[in-house]
């Protein structure tokens, strides 16, 4: 679908939503479909079994919720949509994307996340909640305690669905999917398909159609990415330096740990203002505020692992930096997809790589199928030993002296 279109909603008039999403898509300027969605809403609307395979940032959330709520009976009430994510906080985007295109629709939700008061979310679903959205943990949990009954389903998604067997979610998938009536749509998305979720889909899906508008470039083409060469022991001077050098409007840094979050927040917050963490081990309160303060912008640099990697659309994110090198190469993917969404403005990402870490920087490479340029600083040298590969354009010059860490800080 042309992006060029002069008619607002004029390309997802052609999908064959109804009058009621045309006027809540209208309502939200939600104006001409992406790739994603013109492809992969059509055949969802019919009722069969999909697999929608697309980049990171392009608006697969949209591409089922749209669906689903053209097929949700308001009059019946019991569940009769139940969506499944990696996270909470994708649990809590993807229940607020529904809601919003539901409009003046008096369709019922319930998220259902650890983290949050049971009880409120019980009460959700006895009020007759129709589109239950949450993660397979408390799922379980709440078809244990017989509370979410499943016999009326209609329509099962899975969201991320990578991403949730990367975390091992596969048993608590599997064992709510065998509670789903038998005659049911099922739906997948995800930016990737490794062997595991294709094995998934074959046992769970009936002849899905495959819906793969990736194009072979699972990186959105507004990310300039660049690899930092790094010593380990200069990894926060460097971050303050490329701080200074970028003057990012927001940032996200990635850490493979969540000890090692903690301890570059603690570090940080004492020499920025506008820095917070997030990870796993938070109270969802916590998390809950955090993301809150960082789509308010009152937080400026986020340091994260990969619990914010997948799903979290925050628009104004300018730069993503890479501390640590990701453990899986997807999970570059999906983190540099946190950037580069803001329309007509680029988005950058940058890996900081130690000599050590130069395989992992060729498998990143060979998963995108890119080769990333080394990025240059002007007077500093992050890295007095060799770098992790032959830089692509010739290094700048740098200081004859080793650059003091507070200088560096004291610039930012």
């Amino acid at each position: 679908m042309s992006q060029g279109s002069s008619e607002p909603v004029l390309g997802f008039r052609q999908l064959g939503l109804s009058p009621d999403r045309l006027k809540a898509l209208a309502n939200v300027n939600y104006e001409v479909p992406s790739s994603i969605q013109s492809a992969f809403i059509p055949e969802a609307l019919t009722g069969r079994d999909c697999i929608g395979q697309a980049r990171t940032g392009t608006g697969k959330t949209a591409a089922f919720c749209l669906p689903i709520l053209e097929l949700i009976d308001e009059d019946e009430p019991h569940v009769q949509a139940l969506v499944l994510t990696p996270t909470r906080e994708l649990s809590a985007q993807v229940a607020a994307e529904c809601e919003k295109l539901a409009f003046t629709r008096p369709v019922k939700f319930a998220c259902c996340v650890g983290g949050k008061t049971i009880q409120r979310q019980i009460d959700d679903i006895r009020r007759g909640a129709q589109i239950v959205i949450g993660t397979p943990g408390r799922i379980i949990d709440l078809l244990t305690r017989r509370v979410l009954s499943l016999d009326g389903l209609k329509i099962v998604v899975l969201d991320e669905a990578d991403r949730m067997l990367d975390i091992g979610f596969r048993p608590d998938i599997e064992k709510i999917l065998r509670r789903c009536p038998t005659e049911r749509q099922t739906l997948l998305l995800s930016a990737t398909l490794p062997g595991p979720v294709e094995r998934l889909a074959h046992r769970y899906m009936r002849d899905p159609l495959r819906i793969d508008v990736s194009a072979n470039q699972v990186v959105v083409e507004t990310v300039d990415q660049y690899y930092v060469s790094v010593d380990g022991d200069r990894k926060l001077s460097t971050l303050a330096r490329l701080l200074y050098q970028e003057r990012p409007r927001q940032a996200i840094v990635f850490c493979r740990t969540k000890r090692g979050a903690d301890a570059l927040h603690n570090r940080m917050s004492k020499k920025l203002p506008g820095v917070a963490a997030i990870h796993g081990d938070l109270a969802q309160n916590v998390r809950d505020r955090v993301m809150k303060q960082f789509r308010e912008g009152k937080v400026r640099l986020l340091i994260a692992t990969d619990v914010v990697g997948r799903g979290i659309d925050v628009t104004s994110v300018s730069h993503i930096i890479n501390y640590d090198v990701p453990e899986y190469c997807d999970d570059y993917v999906h983190r540099i997809g946190r950037t580069g969404r803001l329309s007509g403005e680029a988005g950058f990402a940058f890996t900081f790589v130690t000599r050590e870490e130069g395989e992992q920087l060729t498998n990143i490479e060979i998963r995108i199928n890119k080769l990333l340029p080394q990025y240059q600083f002007d007077g500093y040298e992050s890295c007095r030993r060799p770098p992790a590969k032959p830089a692509v354009a010739p290094p700048a010059q740098v200081s004859a002296t080793e650059p003091d860490e507070a200088e560096e800080w004291a610039a930012v």
